[in-house]
């Protein structure tokens, strides 16, 4: 993939200007196509997770919208790949871009809320994008939990270093889609992996899918 410049810089500043931790980072692939799924907070979780990993063959997916914003647009680009998603339709076009990278071998982010949640909220409702690039490149799947990116501003207004803390869970595969109930298979799917990204959350996160019976077995599980 195309060199980023910036992608080593903005690695340090985030762990030099934050209270930055990592638990459980040993999960994460060194090499292969992986589809990295997260919890959406902040406009700053993209640099976030590409700091991580020492990967550098990082695909972000990032809502069309900011296309619009050129800074953010030229900023992004400088220190990864983005596919830009219309958050609003079922984009296509999109989805194939990111399956093509995936089978060139790279890691894919992905925010499968569509959109940035509040922590009072915890996790949004997921949407089915996620579940159909697994479907479709049968890759192994990164749940991963952010916490605290929703309030880096406000440390920063006080001229405290933000705490953040990324918990990554193992990666898993879902089952083959079932040809026969394709959308029963997507909305099972789709519970399956935000459940696995909220066991990786702390309870107050935990949203939409706090109690969900699929999470409360994988807690169950990790105990």
């Amino acid at each position: 993939m195309e060199k980023k410049p910036l992608l080593s810089v903005i690695r340090f500043l985030i762990k030099t200007l934050m209270k930055f931790n990592v638990v459980n980072q040993d999960y994460i692939p060194k090499t292969g196509p992986l589809l990295m799924t997260s919890n959406h907070l902040s406009r700053l979780d993209t640099p976030l997770l590409m700091t991580i990993t020492d990967r550098n063959d990082l695909v972000a997916i990032v809502a069309k919208k900011y296309q619009e914003k050129p800074f953010f647009k030229w900023i992004l680009g400088k220190f990864g790949t983005m596919v830009w998603m219309d958050r609003d339709a079922a984009d296509f076009s999109a989805l194939r871009e990111a399956l093509d990278y995936l089978r060139q071998g790279v890691v894919v982010g992905i925010a499968p809320e569509g959109t940035r949640s509040r922590e009072a909220e915890g996790l949004l409702e997921g949407k089915q994008g996620a579940a159909l690039l697994a479907a479709r490149s049968t890759v192994p799947i990164l749940p991963v939990g952010i916490a605290g990116s929703e309030k880096i501003n406000q440390h920063f207004s006080k001229l405290r270093r933000p705490p953040v803390t990324i918990r990554v869970g193992k990666p898993y595969f879902l089952p083959e889609m079932d040809q026969d109930d394709r959308q029963g298979w997507l909305i099972r799917s789709t519970d399956e992996i935000m459940c696995r990204i909220a066991a990786v959350l702390p309870p107050e996160y935990r949203g939409f899918y706090a109690d969900h019976p699929r999470l409360k077995e994988l807690l169950a599980d990790n105990e």
